[in-house]
């Protein structure tokens, strides 16, 4: 008997134990752009460290149109960025898409321009949210030189799209302090846009890139998207560019998966995002890795996409 009470005590106690280290934010206001309150909820890490800690800083996913900075379903994988260290900072962004639903300007015509438009307001939200977590660093006990940057589908295009602007020495970047980047960059089905018919360039070597995507995505383009002189270019273009300049990034390609590759490695893939935080953001080991995965039992999916496709999928007819 004894046995068992001191055996129940001890699952018990990992019980409470367990409830009392569940992520459990805190949430600031950083910054106040025209008639939007932008809100960030910071999750601070449950391991015990005496020394600064890295930061994840996380945008939502929605098209630019929907989506909520502690959507459920991004909970969990806060929970385990937080187990392994790590602090999590979750933020509001304008919605470029929506707002201009909301005043009937998207149409055929405005699209590309109302969605390049929408990409930079993001970043330019990404930015002014980093430089707030900068300048609260101390007072959190954040490493400035841990900061990385995640997000899933449209978050996911602001964090690459952001990245890309750091290292071209976009306008944007004056929003940061001269001569900051992000430790890491972790994309869950996102791209990159360019707009003067060159696609992809790197002037510096962006930071170490981890690049999940579904080679069936209908939302965000796997491979890169062109129409005249805009180019989309999704994971699988933008691993070959960064492979090409031999620059570090870690390719994780899903073959026949949709756009749930926005989500899904979170509670998937979790090892390899803390393999990738460790060997290319703590050790910045000088590497290039592609990972091929598919299901046995995944059905053969259409892979053609165009930008119909994209305006279907995120914005209906």
């Amino acid at each position: 008997m004894k046995q068992i009470l001191a055996t129940f005590a001890v699952i018990f106690g990992f019980m409470i134990h367990t409830a009392a280290s569940a992520a459990q934010p805190t949430t600031t206001l950083y910054a106040v752009k025209g008639t939007d309150s932008l809100y960030l909820d910071h999750y601070a890490a449950t391991v015990e460290n005496d020394n600064p800690r890295p930061c994840m800083i996380f945008m939502f996913g929605g098209g630019f149109v929907s989506g909520q900075r502690n959507d459920p379903r991004y909970i969990p994988y806060f929970e385990k960025m937080n187990r392994f260290g790590y602090d999590v900072i979750s933020i509001d962004y304008r919605l470029g898409i929506a707002r201009a639903m909301a005043q009937g300007t998207l149409n055929e015509q405005t699209f590309i321009p109302t969605f390049a438009n929408a990409i930079a307001m993001a970043v330019e939200d990404l930015f002014t949210a980093t430089a707030f977590v900068l300048s609260k660093a101390g007072e959190w006990g954040i490493d400035p030189q841990g900061i990385v940057s995640c997000g899933s589908s449209a978050g996911a295009i602001s964090v690459l799209q952001g990245e890309y602007q750091i290292a071209n020495r976009g306008p944007l970047t004056q929003i940061l302090p001269e001569g900051f980047d992000y430790a890491g960059v972790v994309s869950f089905a996102g791209a990159i846009l360019t707009t003067d018919g060159n696609g992809l360039k790197w002037d510096n070597a962006p930071a170490p890139m981890l690049l999940f995507h579904g080679d069936a995505d209908m939302n965000v383009p796997y491979d890169v998207l062109r129409e005249q002189t805009l180019a989309f270019c999704g994971s699988k273009e933008i691993a070959r560019a960064l492979a090409e300049g031999s620059m570090p990034r870690w390719f994780y390609s899903i073959e026949n998966a949709d756009h749930a590759v926005a989500i899904t490695p979170m509670n998937e893939n979790i090892y390899e995002i803390d393999s990738f935080l460790d060997k290319f953001v703590q050790q910045k080991l000088p590497l290039t890795i592609d990972t091929s995965s598919r299901r046995l039992d995944a059905p053969q999916m259409n892979k053609h996409f165009t930008l119909m496709d994209y305006v279907r999928a995120n914005f209906g007819n």
